[in-house]
């Protein structure tokens, strides 16, 4: 990845990361749902006036909206408003990527490997070290909640790998659509009518959320997708938590606890184990030397060599007969003298 890319990657991770901070915020100013509904409204309004339909089957955007959108979201900042700090929230949610692995298994039928199990076990137990953690006192039923939050990120996941959008941007802003409305609805049901009071923090939270985080981030990852292998890009999404857990103790006062820590590192590196290759699959795609001396470039000796042993074939049609030899001037002379 070129360094502006690169930068451009760390700068996104960072912009989420931020987020749950924001999110913190936002949710002291609005109910959960209502809050979501927002978000996904000024994220489809207006853009969905100028970027055309989705692409994909209208089945599939419905899917990805009611996880991605639905589900994840309002998960996320009920547990939130339930008392999950942003930092440890940010760092939960990436427990996605195991829920992401098992799904692919059972409903696209990849192949579980060993590595991946591993990765996912170590994963796991740096969630299992949160709640056990949270336990002692905690918010367990947020936690619980955030938790499911993931599993709903991993099936839009899967719902999104099998539409498989020819422009994540505008997939976003339909999803986005999508999600809008329900939300809408199911806050009026079970919140009821939202007092709305103007704040300029409420403001600049949904503001963030929608423009910034929302189309604004998916549109980065979209344009470094397009220039990437998602091997080269999705790492770099393991930076969220560190930016979300530091973001959340600088603008929060959040505590970062030595268990918080040893968490950190143990969700991050199972799911980083998990989502690479290892290098000895790599080693064994690799061409033997002798593959690499048959299919090196031909040097001026090589080239000089084909040219005097090799035939040149300029017609492929067999002449059917051999053409004379040509006569030396010698045995012409002494032909017409005889």
């Amino acid at each position: 990845m070129r360094t502006r890319h690169l930068l451009l990657a760390i700068g996104l991770t960072a912009l989420w990361g931020f987020n749950f901070v924001v999110m913190e915020v936002g949710l002291r100013h609005f109910p959960p749902l209502f809050y979501v509904a927002l978000r996904f409204a000024l994220a489809a309004f207006p853009a969905l006036l100028f970027v055309g339909g989705p692409g994909v089957p209208w089945r599939k955007v419905l899917v990805a909206g009611a996880t991605l959108g639905i589900g994840q979201y309002t998960l996320l900042l009920m547990g939130m408003r339930a008392g999950m700090p942003a930092g440890l929230t940010s760092l939960v949610v990436q427990v996605q990527a195991v829920f992401t692995a098992v799904l692919a298994v059972v409903l696209l039928g990849e192949r579980l490997t060993a590595r991946r199990i591993t990765g996912m076990a170590v994963a796991l137990a740096g969630l299992v070290l949160i709640a056990a953690d949270l336990g002692t006192g905690g918010p367990v039923g947020a936690f619980l909640l955030v938790v499911g939050s993931a599993f709903f990120w991993s099936a839009g996941n899967i719902a999104v790998r099998s539409a498989a959008p020819p422009n994540s941007f505008r997939f976003m802003v339909w999803i986005s659509a999508v999600a809008a409305l329900p939300m809408l609805a199911l806050s009026l049901l079970v919140e009821g009518v939202p007092r709305l009071e103007f704040s300029v923090q409420g403001s600049l939270s949904v503001l963030y959320v929608a423009l910034i985080s929302t189309l604004g981030g998916f549109g980065i990852w979209g344009f470094l997708l397009q220039r990437y292998d998602a091997s080269v890009v999705a790492p770099s999404a393991l930076l969220v938590p560190v930016f979300g857990m530091s973001s959340a103790a600088l603008f929060t006062g959040e505590p970062i606890s030595p268990v918080k820590l040893t968490a950190a590192a143990l969700i991050i590196s199972g799911v980083l184990y998990a989502s690479t290759r290892a290098r000895t699959t790599a080693a064994r795609v690799r061409p033997r030397p002798h593959d690499q001396k048959m299919t090196q470039k031909p040097t001026a000796k090589t080239r000089e060599s084909t040219r005097m042993t090799a035939p040149t074939v300029m017609n492929s049609t067999p002449r059917s007969t051999p053409l004379p030899p040509t006569p030396s001037r010698r045995a012409r002379w002494g032909r017409s003298g005889s």
